[in-house]
């Protein structure tokens, strides 16, 4: 294997990782600060996708697609918190799993009817419809270099919100003290809808900018959903920067063993999260 072969892996890995970011970061947020396990999140990742190849087969552009399914993603998951997951956070994890897993059915049975059961395509964009020359055999699709940089500015963006505005610093002191934060008087209710409403927006979007290339099939976030809670215990519960660290590399260690050890590729990323475990039992990092 040559070294743009290597290069390409490398960043098929990267961008893997950092898809895998913006949706485990999303679920670490529900997950460490409200206390909520949201088995549904992968469902989130589904939604999404589903809503950019509808919305971008009705408008005939990606990106019309991807600013209204963000829309209706912050009000589904505005109205979930509101609705649902508001009454959980003084109930059993049992009550918490069985309402999420309850989820899941809910929103496959919606796909079904709604959509069908067909594997659909999302065409990429034009304007990114186009490849980078490594070698006179070999590129990289420029639609993929895309997904990543997004992924990154998401990432900086959820860094700023959280420590650097006053809502970040509500999420952060609610995260650690929520009894505290509402003598103080502050509305935690609403701190935790809007958390909500981010973290499920964050899946949706991971799903939309993905559909181009993974493309969009019933249960597409079973899979997801499975490694981006590895992803959130490696990186420590709660933790978005863990979350980050984490899913690079899980993703480098998911791509490189499916390259080099096929067979083992399956258990690889498990082992990796047993090792960190051993290391670090409470995860990469602490907290937010």
């Amino acid at each position: 294997m040559d070294v743009y072969t290597l290069l390409i892996q490398l960043l098929n890995g990267v961008q893997y990782g950092l898809l895998l970011f913006l949706v485990a970061s999303g679920l670490t947020l529900i997950f460490g600060i409200m206390g909520v396990i949201n088995l549904a999140h992968g469902s989130f990742y589904m939604v999404g996708a589903y809503m950019a190849f509808a919305f971008s087969s009705a408008t005939g552009s990606l990106v019309a697609g991807v600013v209204m399914g963000l829309g209706l993603s912050v009000a589904l998951g505005v109205a979930l918190e509101w609705g649902l997951f508001g009454r959980l956070y003084q109930r059993d994890h049992l009550d918490q799993v069985l309402l999420t897993y309850g989820l899941i059915l809910v929103f496959e049975e919606m796909r079904s009817i709604l959509v069908d059961n067909d594997v659909h395509g999302v065409p990429v964009p034009p304007l990114l419809a186009w490849s980078i020359p490594l070698t006179p055999t070999l590129s990289y699709p420029a639609y993929r270099l895309f997904m990543s940089a997004v992924c990154l500015a998401v990432a900086v963006l959820l860094w700023l919100l959280i420590q650097r505005t006053r809502l970040g610093m509500m999420i952060r002191a609610g995260a650690s003290n929520r009894e505290m934060v509402q003598s103080l008087g502050l509305n935690i209710k609403l701190v935790y809808r809007l958390v909500f409403a981010l973290g499920v927006a964050l899946a949706a979007l991971a799903g939309m900018v993905a559909a181009p290339v993974s493309s969009v099939y019933p249960g597409m976030g079973t899979h997801v959903l499975i490694i981006c809670f590895v992803v959130v215990v490696m990186g420590g519960i709660g933790s978005v920067r863990g979350a980050l660290f984490a899913a690079l590399l899980i993703g480098v260690v998911d791509t490189f063993g499916r390259v080099f050890l096929p067979q083992a590729a399956g258990v690889m990323v498990y082992l990796v999260m047993a090792a960190v475990l051993l290391w670090r039992p409470e995860g990469l990092f602490r907290s937010i």
